[in-house]
C-alpha cells in the first residue's frame, strides 16, 4: 500500500468513527421507568384517527396519507428505538443526538425536508413544584413529531380541539399545529412567571417586616431561580424570529401571522423575567440596608453605653486611688456624694444626646 492510499484509509477510519460516534446516542437524564411509547393523531377537514403503540416501521405509511398526522413519542431513553424512528422519517443521526440529548438551550435547525427545533417545557408537578422536560419538535411535510421525556404534557386542550373538530386545527395545515404546540409551551412560562412574582412579593414582605438569614438565602434561591430560567427564555427568542421570518417553505405564508403573536408572547415572558431579576436583585440591596440599618443602631446604642460611663469610670478611677490623704475621702458623705455625680454625669449626657437626636 503507498502512502497515499495510506492516507485515504486513515481518513476512511476517522469518517467510520465519527459515524459510529453518531450513532451511539446517550441519554444525557435520569431515564423515566418504561418503555417509550408512540401514538399517532391524523386528521383532515372530515375525519381523525388516532392510534397508540404504533410501530416505528408503520410511521411512513401514516406520512404518506392525504392528512396532517401528529406523531407524539413520550421518552427518548430508548436509543435504538430513537435511531428506527430517525431512519423511518428521514431524520438525521445530529437531530437524533440532540432529541437524546435533553440538556440543550433552544435552538432551531432547518434541514430542508424538516425542521427541528428544541424547546423546554414547564408545568406544574402534584407535589407543588415546577417539572421542567426538554421537548423536540419536527416539521415535516403532512407531519409533526413532538419527542418528550415522559409521558405528561400541556397538549390536551389541542387534543380536545382535533377531536372536536374547532378552531382551525382541522382546516389548517401541519406548520399550523407546529405553531399551536410551541404556543403552548410558550403560554406555559407565564404560569412560572406569576408563580415567581407571588414568590417575589413574599420575599419583600419578609424584608421589610423582620429579615433574618432565612430570607437571604431565599432572595439568593430565587435569583438563581430566576437565571436559570432565564437561559431557558432568552434563546428561544432567536428561535422564534426565524420562524417568523419565513424562510422555510414547510411553513405557509397564513401561519405567519400566528408565529408573530408567539413572538410577541416571548417577548413578554422575556421582560417579565429582566424585570424580576432587577426586582431580585433590588430586595436584596434593601435587605443589606436594612440588616446595616440594624447594626448601626446597635452600635450606635453600645456607643452612647460606652460613652455614658467614660466619665463614670473616670470619676471612679479618681476615687480608687490609694493615697494617705484625699480630699472627701474619709467625709461622711463622700461615697454618696461620688455616687450622685456619676448618676448627674449621666443624665446630663443622655439628656445631650437626645437634643443632638443621636438617641
Amino acid at each position: 500500500m503507498n502512502r497515499h492510499d495510506e492516507q485515504a484509509a486513515g481518513r476512511g477510519r476517522a469518517m467510520g468513527k465519527q459515524d459510529n460516534d453518531l450513532e451511539s446516542l446517550i441519554y444525557t437524564d435520569n431515564a423515566p421507568e418504561g418503555s417509550v411509547s408512540i401514538t399517532t393523531i391524523s386528521y383532515d377537514g372530515s375525519r381523525i384517527d388516532e392510534q397508540t403503540q404504533v410501530l416505528p416501521e408503520s410511521l411512513p405509511d401514516l406520512t404518506l396519507r392525504p392528512a396532517v398526522t401528529w406523531i407524539d413519542v413520550d421518552g427518548v431513553h430508548d436509543s435504538d428505538l430513537l435511531r428506527m424512528i430517525g431512519d423511518a422519517l428521514g431524520i438525521h443521526p445530529l437531530t437524533l443526538e440532540d432529541i437524546e440529548n435533553t440538556r440543550q438551550r433552544p435552538k432551531i435547525e432547518d434541514h430542508g425536508d424538516y425542521l427541528y427545533v428544541a424547546i423546554r417545557m414547564f408545568f406544574p408537578g402534584s407535589d407543588g413544584r415546577f417539572r421542567s422536560e426538554q421537548v423536540s419538535l419536527v416539521l415535516g411535510s403532512r407531519y409533526v413529531i413532538t419527542f418528550q421525556e415522559r409521558p405528561g404534557d400541556l397538549f390536551d386542550r389541542i387534543r380536545e380541539h382535533l377531536r372536536a373538530g374547532t378552531g382551525r386545527f382541522r382546516i389548517a395545515g401541519e406548520d399550523y399545529l407546529f405553531y399551536a404546540l410551541l404556543d403552548t409551551i410558550i403560554d406555559g412560562y407565564f404560569t412560572v412567571i406569576e408563580v415567581f412574582w407571588e414568590r417575589i412579593e413574599g420575599i419583600e414582605e419578609e424584608v421589610i417586616a423582620e429579615p433574618d438569614q432565612e430570607t437571604l438565602q431565599a432572595i439568593y434561591a430565587l435569583k438563581r431561580s430566576l437565571i436559570s430560567f432565564r437561559r431557558v427564555v432568552w434563546p428561544l427568542r432567536d428561535v422564534v424570529v426565524e420562524l417568523e421570518r419565513g424562510e422555510s417553505s414547510l411553513i405557509g405564508d397564513a401561519t405567519l401571522v400566528y408565529f408573530r403573536d408567539a413572538y410577541d408572547h416571548t417577548i413578554e415572558v422575556v421582560e417579565a423575567v429582566e424585570t424580576y431579576r432587577e426586582m431580585v436583585s433590588g430586595t436584596l440591596d434593601i435587605y443589606l440596608s436594612s440588616q446595616s440599618s440594624h447594626m448601626n443602631e446597635i452600635m450606635k446604642v453600645l456607643t452612647v453605653i460606652a460613652t455614658i460611663f467614660i466619665p463614670i469610670t473616670f470619676i471612679a478611677e479618681i476615687y480608687s486611688m490609694v493615697f494617705a490623704y484625699m480630699p472627701g475621702v474619709a467625709h461622711p458623705w463622700g461615697y454618696p456624694a461620688a455616687l450622685t455625680s456619676m448618676v448627674a454625669v449621666a443624665v446630663v449626657m443622655l439628656i445631650y444626646f437626645r437634643k443632638k437626636g443621636w438617641i
